[in-house]
């Protein structure tokens, strides 16, 4: 079971944290910090191999955080889970190492997709000795695969592309759930289920219709248009 120190110093968030990591099994919480500098007198004292961590608290910042971390070379990976998502922070972080980057507000799922992450790294590493290139390609798109290709109970990658697929071939309009589900011989149930998934990862657009004349419904168009 892997050891997590919980970062952060909004204690709503700090308890939303704790409460998705509660609901993983591969998991158990060693401890709670309000900022950086005690999550570092934390480690000096204490193991963890997972940190889930803020970027911005008082005394000591996430990624000032991170940098001493690296340079005492502790042995600790981490998932940073902020409000910042701006370019030069996701490449700051980037730069440290991080295994996953979680933007508030997160989902239950994505949250779970970032430990499964850390599983999958951590996994590809344990009992290796000296690397040759096969290995190191093997752990870098075992990473990669795992964070890109989890979803959630009920999500299966194939429809999901079919999905996002006829949303591009449309990027200016606006669709209801029924019209995907006639245009891919889906079931508007499970339309729905996975509009739903796709607006809350970002790369759907959802927003209520009024202008029906009836009952409104949610319509849906693709976030990015294709290039």
């Amino acid at each position: 079971m892997y050891k997590v120190l919980i970062v952060e110093d909004d204690p709503m968030v700090a308890m939303i944290n704790e409460q998705y990591i509660g609901r993983n099994k591969n998991f158990r919480i060693v401890g709670k910090c309000r900022n950086g500098k005690a999550a570092l007198e934390f480690l000096d004292k204490n193991k963890a191999d997972l940190l889930i961590l803020d970027v911005y608290m008082p005394l000591a910042d996430g990624f000032e955080t991170l940098r001493k971390i690296r340079s005492r070379k502790l042995p600790v990976e981490a998932i940073m889970v902020t409000a910042a998502n701006d370019r030069e922070s996701l490449e700051e972080a980037l730069h440290l190492g991080i295994v996953d980057y979680l933007v508030k507000p997160f989902t239950f799922e994505r949250f779970q997709m970032a430990l499964e992450k850390f599983i999958a790294q951590h996994n590809a590493m344990k009992n290796l000795g000296t690397l040759d290139q096969k290995n190191i390609d093997f752990i870098v798109e075992n990473a990669r695969k795992k964070s890109e290709d989890i979803y959630p109970k009920g999500i299966q990658e194939k429809t999901l592309n079919l999905i996002l697929e006829h949303l591009k071939a449309y990027p200016d309009k606006w669709l209801t759930g029924d019209e995907i589900a006639e245009k891919i011989a889906l079931t508007g149930v499970t339309v729905r289920r996975y509009m739903n998934y796709l607006a809350e990862s970002g790369k759907v657009t959802g927003r209520m219709n009024y202008e029906t004349g009836g009952r409104p419904c949610m319509i849906y168009r693709i976030t990015e248009k294709p290039l």
